[in-house]
C-alpha cells in the first residue's frame, strides 16, 4: 500500500509580517489544515518574548521540533498542512523539513518600516515591536536550493494568497 502523498507548507518570517492572514487564507483555498506555530510555543518562551527578551536557539529547538512532529503525524495520517513560523535561519528549516517527507516555504518579505507599522496597530499579540530588530538581523533568506517562494509583504492579502496557490502548484509540477 503506498503512503498518500501530502503538502506541507511553511508562511515564513519576521513577526507582523502578516503570516497568519496569508497562511489562513492559502488553507482556505487549498483545504489544508492550518497550525499557527505561536501556539506550540511553551509558556516560558511567550513570557520571554512579553518582556520584551528575544528567544535563544536553545529555546527554539523543541518548539520547532513540536511543530516538525505535527507535520510528520499530519502527514501519516493523509493530511496536507500550512503552518505559520517565523522560520528565521536555514539550520531552523532543517529542523522542520525533518518532519514530513518534504516542505515549501513561503517568505513574507520587506521593510522592517512597514512591518513595524504593523506590529504598532496590532492588539492582543505577545511580541513587542523592540524585538523586531532581532528578528530582522537573524533573518536567513531562504537558500537557492529550498523548495519555496518570496513574496513582497506590501502587496495585499488576497494578491499574496493567490501567488502563494499559483506558485505552489507550479512547484508541485
Amino acid at each position: 500500500m503506498s503512503e498518500r502523498h501530502t503538502t506541507h507548507i511553511v508562511v515564513m518570517g519576521v513577526s507582523g509580517s502578516g503570516k497568519t492572514t496569508v497562511a489562513r487564507g492559502i488553507a482556505e483555498a487549498t483545504g489544508y489544515e492550518f497550525a499557527e506555530a505561536d501556539e506550540f510555543h511553551p509558556p516560558e518562551n511567550i513570557a520571554r518574548m512579553e518582556r520584551g527578551v528575544p528567544l535563544t536557539d536553545e529555546d527554539r529547538w523543541p518548539w520547532l521540533t513540536a511543530l516538525a512532529q505535527w507535520m510528520e503525524a499530519r502527514s501519516a495520517a493523509g493530511v496536507s498542512t500550512i503552518i505559520t513560523c517565523s522560520a528565521l535561519k536555514r539550520t531552523y528549516r532543517d529542523v522542520l523539513r525533518d518532519g514530513p517527507p518534504s516542505v515549501t516555504f513561503v517568505h513574507l518579505d520587506g521593510p522592517a518600516e512597514v512591518i513595524r507599522e504593523r506590529m504598532a496597530g496590532r492588539e492582543g499579540h505577545f511580541m513587542p515591536t523592540s524585538l523586531l530588530r532581532s528578528q530582522i538581523d537573524t533573518l536567513e533568506p531562504l537558500d537557492e536550493d529550498e523548495a519555496g517562494v518570496v513574496l513582497d509583504l506590501r502587496r495585499p492579502p488576497w494578491e499574496l494568497i493567490d501567488k502563494a496557490v499559483a506558485r505552489l502548484g507550479e512547484l508541485a509540477d
